[in-house]
């Protein structure tokens, strides 16, 4: 049995999440209107990919879960939403399969024998893609980044705009993380300060321990915007993404046998990329930009 999860979310800090979710302000008109985003995603628009005949599939059963806002979650009317429900049901459209397609939640340590079972054909859940599920499972194109990012308080921002201006100064990040190891990779000349978890990182940038926090950008936009942080920080230069730090990013998994399911999902994957209907499901789950200012 697999634990593997996009980012640090799982336990204590998918609680967190749904508490800054829940203390978020609400969409203004004029964000709501805000130009598409452009996503570091891995389509090219010029690109095609071909269409495998699925004429003869049954039924395609994709697997979630509940316990990872705002990807998948019970919204307020019990209901199974997020940004991976309303994407399985634009790829559906997509591939004209909507009257053969559904949707089904359960644990996350039951997916992958829910998949291999035969109780499923697909799993969108942020599975942290790895070599060892990658000789066993099949897996879509990654259609999203989760990037790391800095948060500076305001008060006391740096004198510049690029990650230049944290040149000796004290950045905090989450001790034996991805993050650390990533900060001290690509910025040697901060001073990195490892803090035993997010709740003291959060704490130590609030009250000025730090010059500035790294970690996780979905989490950090969230707090930065959230009535947590008392409007005391913002986001920091960024995004960085990296595949040997973070992941290959957001993908759908499936058996080896059903490569012609991720190959159609792939094709589906790209038309709403270059239609600007995933950008769109983005704006939808995120009122806040983990890839801008």
């Amino acid at each position: 049995m697999w634990k593997n999860r996009i980012s640090s979310l799982k336990s204590h800090g998918i609680f967190a999440l749904c508490l800054l979710m829940a203390t978020v302000n609400p969409l203004s008109a004029a964000a709501q209107e805000r130009a598409p985003v452009d996503l570091p995603i891995l389509f090219d628009t010029r690109e095609r990919i071909a269409r495998p005949d699925l004429s003869g599939i049954v039924r395609l059963r994709f697997l979630t879960t509940v316990d990872f806002p705002p990807f998948n979650f019970i919204d307020q009317t019990g209901k199974l939403a997020g940004f991976h429900v309303d994407l399985v049901r634009e790829i559906c459209r997509e591939l004209a399969l909507t009257e053969k397609c559904q949707i089904q939640a359960v644990t996350f340590p039951e997916l992958e024998k829910a998949l291999v079972d035969g109780n499923g054909e697909a799993i969108a859940a942020g599975v942290a893609v790895t070599a060892e599920l990658r000789m066993r499972f099949a897996f879509s194109r990654p259609f999203m980044r989760l990037p790391a990012r800095f948060a500076v308080t305001k008060k006391a921002a740096p004198a510049g705009e690029t990650a230049a201006a944290l040149d000796g100064k004290r950045v905090g990040v989450v001790a034996a993380s991805a993050h650390e190891a990533m900060l001290k990779a690509f910025f040697p000349r901060v001073t990195a300060e490892a803090l035993p978890d997010r709740a003291a990182l959060l704490a130590a940038l609030k009250d000025g321990k730090v010059d500035a926090a790294f970690g996780d950008g979905m989490q950090l936009a969230f707090w930065t915007n959230g009535t947590e942080s008392a409007g005391c920080c913002r986001l920091f230069d960024g995004p960085y993404v990296s595949e040997r730090f973070l992941g290959e990013g957001l993908t759908i998994m499936v058996r080896k046998q059903d490569e012609a399911i991720a190959g159609a999902i792939d094709h589906a994957l790209l038309a709403l990329s270059r239609s600007g209907r995933l950008q769109e499901i983005y704006l939808r789950y995120f009122p806040v930009n983990l890839y801008g200012g």
